[in-house]
């Protein structure tokens, strides 16, 4: 996943691709619009390469075969049920404490989250270069220079995937996912501070940010890496490991934490 966001930041990053593909530059449309397209392109061709290879490396058996038969009456024989919607929410009354903590931190985390990932790139444009989506270049090199921010963000995610568990075998996991939420406030608390010192600086609309300010807000992206990998794996460990003591099943653990994930939308 971090070598995938790393690609995909790093394209958005670059400004050059119209001359890689010069038909998607048109009178109307412009140089960041040929940009976006050429990503557009580019992402067709890495799915048609990735479809390509998952497809030849699957060994699956015929329908028509013995051995599909086989297991289609293994399946059927089965006395496992699948869950319906209203069979997920009645296991909610079996949750011990502890689940309960685990799913409302969850929460209030990606209502925290969700916000930097939506409009990160565009807090960079605006509000660290001054500019206005279609007006201007200021904008468009925000945008990019926020991309080359969640691509740094990206290599520490996976250097930090990688420690992961060793952090947690040292530490525990508890005590890491506390540490990487902290630390994630108090990034949300600088860029609040950093945007304040750029509109005091005075250079909003008129020039380029300073460097120095540039070097901050990239700082920023950067250090979000670590917690953003913690919340992406410490809390389906922790609740994996609350609900199998209740034999519920990890299928469970992973469906309830996500409805923690996506009710904040």
């Amino acid at each position: 996943m971090a070598i995938g966001n790393i690609l995909g930041y790093a394209t958005g990053s670059y400004s050059g691709w119209y001359k890689v593909f010069p038909f998607t530059l048109t009178p109307a449309c412009n140089i960041s619009c040929a940009n976006l397209k050429s990503a557009f392109f580019l992402d067709i061709i890495f799915i048609l390469i990735t479809t390509y290879i998952s497809i030849m490396a699957a060994n699956e058996v015929p329908l028509g075969s013995s051995g599909a038969a086989n297991a289609e009456a293994e399946e059927s024989g089965g006395s496992a049920e699948e869950a319906f919607l209203w069979e997920l929410f009645g296991t909610f009354r079996y949750f011990s404490k502890p689940i309960w903590v685990i799913l409302s931190v969850t929460a209030l985390t990606w209502i925290a989250w969700f916000p930097f990932l939506l409009f990160d790139t565009d807090w960079m444009g605006r509000e660290i270069y001054g500019g206005e989506p279609n007006g201007g270049a200021n904008y468009d090199t925000g945008v990019r220079m926020g991309a080359l921010g969640l691509l740094l963000n990206s290599v520490v995610l996976g250097i930090t995937s990688l420690l992961m568990e060793r952090l947690c075998r040292k530490r525990g996991p508890g005590f890491v996912w506390g540490v990487a939420n902290i630390l994630m406030a108090i990034c949300f608390v600088a860029m609040l501070v950093v945007t304040y010192v750029a509109n005091t600086i005075g250079y909003l609309g008129k020039d380029l940010p300073p460097t120095r300010i540039v070097i901050y807000a990239l700082t920023i992206f950067t250090i979000l890496g670590f917690p953003l990998a913690i919340t992406y794996s410490v809390p389906y460990a922790l609740i994996s490991t609350h609900i199998q003591s209740l034999g519920l099943g990890q299928g469970l653990s992973m469906g309830v934490l996500n409805l923690a994930i996506v009710l904040p939308q």
